[in-house]
C-alpha cells in the first residue's frame, strides 16, 4: 500500500496552487490540508521543519515549493503508483 501525498496549504497561495495543479497533471491524488483552517496542519508543517506553504509530503519526505526536489516527490510517487 502506498502512502498518500499530501499537500499543505493556505488560502490565497499561487504557489500552492501550482503545486497542485502539478501533481493533478501528473495524475497524483493527494490531501489537501489547509494551514488556514486548522492550526494542527500549521504544527504537522513545523514538524518538517517548515514555517511556510506549500509542503508536500510522502512518507517520510517532504518538500517546500516548486522545485526539483518535488520532482523527485512526483517520481517517487509515481514508483509507488507502479509497484
Amino acid at each position: 500500500m502506498s502512502n498518500p501525498v499530501i499537500v499543505y496549504t493556505t488560502n490565497d497561495c499561487i504557489e500552492c496552487l501550482i503545486v497542485k495543479k502539478v501533481l493533478s497533471e501528473e495524475g497524483i491524488d493527494f490531501e489537501t490540508r489547509n494551514i488556514a483552517e486548522n492550526p494542527q496542519y500549521q504544527k504537522e508543517v513545523e514538524k518538517y521543519g517548515f514555517l511556510g506553504v506549500p509542503v508536500t509530503v510522502l512518507g517520510d519526505k517532504a518538500v517546500k515549493g516548486v522545485n526539483n526536489e518535488l520532482k523527485e516527490l512526483i517520481n517517487l510517487a509515481k514508483c509507488q503508483m507502479d509497484a
